[in-house]
């Protein structure tokens, strides 16, 4: 079987022009002695709103390796795919990423609902999960509601995992379900019965992805109790590793972290976490790379923060459409964003000083921060004109794009102490 890796990191590259700035993170890293495995990422809807291809993630990806010489692991990620946007990615990817969030609470039917019961008896009572404090005490009417919850959503994961084994065989993929687009987090013994179903369904996921506690906003903190996280973290992983040995899954899952970057209360928690029991982790990432670029243009100065403000300016005038696709994940107030009139006369420092992620920086916006995660569509539609100054002020976007990815994100995650 493809095995996915202990540690591995997913990296958006929405433009596919920062594989080999991402790849000098990973290669920092390296040089302490901690191998955390690259994984390019980009969804479906990120490749309708630039116009890519998945193939164009993979040769980017592959480029940046050759050119680099990185002569260890890395993946391509089918990024929260569904049965009716999998296949353009069966020839490019090696990681599939399966999203069933759709599915998550449309009634099962309640004779599967009634033999999942029957069928797990290990799940009502009290259960014991090693590295848990007090034992689950589930009712068998949480375990019926649980399962009538979920059961159509893993049904679906897995139509969508046999349909990639059939195109590309057994084992040769990597594959992770992600539930984490919901209302509602889900709970560890709640996380116990989706497993079990999983296992059900002969799904051979390496990395699943939970709803947290909390709310994970587009290139921002964490908002929410860090504990009550940390609590559940811890939780989730005891879970996981009972799991396997209980059902038979993949030795190697793990969680997955969705929408990490830039999550920097949780890294110290969740390595706490990991050197506790052991655990591997995939944390993905997408739009702070993008961000970056758009902060080595401002660095840059002339036309590079010229253009940069241009498409604040004009995501500003659309935050609308541009939102609206993110309003789970995103808490901007108006109120705070800087008037596209007063913009026009900020200094490059000005201007990087509101969009990069320094929260000891008094003059740090998260608000503008959000809006420019989900403002790339802006660049897209500029087209040949952003691709173009990305290439004019590369020393500048590169040393952005490293710096970020390596010091605010995998050298506390995974570097040494």
């Amino acid at each position: 079987m493809l095995t996915l890796e202990k540690y591995s990191f997913g990296v958006g590259d929405r433009f596919a022009h920062q594989g080999k700035a991402q790849l000098r993170a990973f290669e920092m890293l390296a040089a302490q002695g901690m191998e955390v495995v690259p994984v390019w990422n980009k969804s479906h809807r990120e490749h309708t709103t630039i116009g890519s291809q998945p193939q164009d993630v993979r040769r980017a990806a592959d480029a940046a390796v050759r050119e680099l010489g990185w002569n260890k692991p890395y993946h391509v990620d089918a990024d929260h795919i569904r049965l009716t946007t999998v296949d353009t990615f069966l020839e490019s990817s090696d990681f599939y990423t399966i999203d069933v969030a759709d599915s998550i609470g449309q009634p099962a039917e309640f004779g599967a609902v009634e033999a999942f019961v029957e069928r797990h008896p290990e799940l009502t009572g009290d259960l014991i999960v090693p590295g848990i404090e007090a034992p689950f005490r589930i009712a068998r009417g949480e375990v019926t509601r649980v399962a009538a919850k979920y059961l159509l959503a893993v049904a679906e994961a897995g139509r969508i995992y046999r349909h990639i084994a059939a195109a590309k065989g057994t084992g040769r993929f990597i594959t992770e379900v992600s539930m984490d687009e919901t209302d509602s987090p889900q709970t560890p013994p709640e996380l116990l019965v989706i497993l079990a179903a999983l296992a059900d369904e002969g799904v051979a996921l390496q990395t699943v992805a939970p709803k947290f506690t909390g709310r994970f906003n587009k290139g921002v903190d964490y908002v929410g109790d860090v504990a009550q996280f940390e609590r559940d973290f811890n939780d989730d992983l005891a879970v996981i590793g009972w799991a396997v040995q209980r059902y038979d899954l993949p030795a190697n899952l793990k969680l997955s972290v969705h929408s990490g970057s830039d999550k920097f209360s949780l890294y110290a928690p969740i390595r706490r976490a990991l050197g506790r029991f052991d655990a591997g982790l995939h944390l993905k990432t997408a739009g702070t790379t993008w961000l970056e670029e758009v902060v080595g243009l401002a660095e840059a100065g002339g036309e590079g923060l010229a253009l940069a403000k241009e498409i604040y300016e004009q995501a500003l005038e659309t935050q609308e459409s541009l939102c609206a696709p993110y309003s789970a994940v995103i808490d901007i107030n108006v109120e705070q964003l800087p008037a596209a009139e007063a913009m026009r006369d900020w200094s490059s420092p000005q201007f990087v000083a509101a969009l990069r992620h320094d929260q000891a920086n008094p003059e740090f916006n998260p608000h503008l921060r959000q809006l420019l995660h989900v403002g790339y569509k802006v660049a897209a539609q500029l087209g040949e004109r952003y691709l173009s100054q990305l290439q004019a002020c590369e020393a500048d976007v590169s040393r952005n794009v490293t710096t970020n990815l390596y010091e605010r994100h995998l050298k506390p995650l995974f570097g040494a102490n």
